[in-house]
């Protein structure tokens, strides 16, 4: 077996969203070696004034979203007349395709919020389909004991883990997205094997991972597209989210909650919204 190689270290820079919302971004969108991956967003805080404006009414078009709780609950309204709520541990699935406006709000409880919203892109073929939803609870999302006493949690997908198949809940993501979120113990390491064509990706979010190198917490790993297997390295007690994706290899322009192919289709995409006609 042939391992995955670490290519490059990126790490996330501390911003704000939404109604001053403050996250720690990944802006992916011109980082090639990240296809399909555009963006990565860390909403980490137990001060409810961090957070508690939320992400009002906005639209999006030509991606997906996938935003995973560990702590606190979201609330999610769309213009399509979707409403639902995820809580710690669970997920939310979202595919914009040819436009939805949605806001996403916390619900203020006093107990913090930490959670991270993931942007995959959509191929063009797919960006003017139909809009997707989809609320996952924590109970749908398998928990695996590790034998080095490692905890995974297989949110999306299809994997090998310690010689046993092991599938999440959310299983059609676009560009045959992939996504665990992993806790190792220091010194531990864990092999998986990782199909042909699949470009791995980790955001060590907790913790040291060793690869050649020490890397920090609050970095996104990205590993080479050629090799067998991946192995992740706890240097001390660490928790990462691993992503998958095949990548697009198509051209990806970006304006604000808009990804397509061509500065056309973006100015397209603000036009439909600013006449009401977005989505239709």
């Amino acid at each position: 077996m042939t391992q995955r190689t670490l290519q490059s270290v990126i790490r996330s820079t501390p911003t704000s969203d939404g109604d001053g919302v403050k996250i720690r971004r990944l802006g992916l969108f011109n980082q090639r070696l990240a296809d399909p991956f555009l963006m990565l967003d860390e909403l980490v805080s137990d001060d409810e004034k961090d957070y508690m404006g939320g992400f009002p009414p906005h639209p999006h078009r030509g991606m997906e979203t996938l935003t995973y709780l560990r702590k606190g609950a979201l609330h999610h309204k769309d213009h399509l007349g979707n409403r639902g709520e995820i809580r710690s541990g669970g997920a939310q699935w979202m595919s914009a395709g040819k436009g939805i406006i949605h806001s996403e709000m916390p619900e203020l409880d006093g107990g913090g919020l930490h959670g991270f919203q993931l942007w995959i892109n959509l191929p063009a073929k797919e960006k003017m389909s139909d809009p997707k939803y989809r609320d996952v609870p924590s109970t749908e999302i398998p928990a695996i004991q590790l034998e080095n006493g490692g905890l995974i949690n297989v949110i999306a997908g299809q994997w090998n883990i310690e010689g046993k198949d092991a599938a999440g809940p959310l299983d059609s993501l676009a560009a045959d997205a992939r996504y665990l979120d992993i806790t190792l113990p220091a010194g531990e390491s864990l092999i998986l094997p990782i199909e042909a064509e699949l470009r791995p990706v980790a955001y060590v979010y907790e913790g040291e991972l060793e690869s050649g190198q020490t890397v920090q917490p609050k970095s996104l790993l990205i590993y080479s597209i050629e090799g067998d297997e991946l192995t992740l390295t706890a240097k001390t007690d660490s928790k990462l989210l691993l992503l998958c994706g095949k990548p697009i290899l198509e051209p990806v322009a970006h304006y604000g909650p808009f990804v397509m192919n061509t500065p056309e289709e973006i100015e397209q995409a603000i036009q439909d919204y600013n006449s009401g006609n977005f989505g239709q």
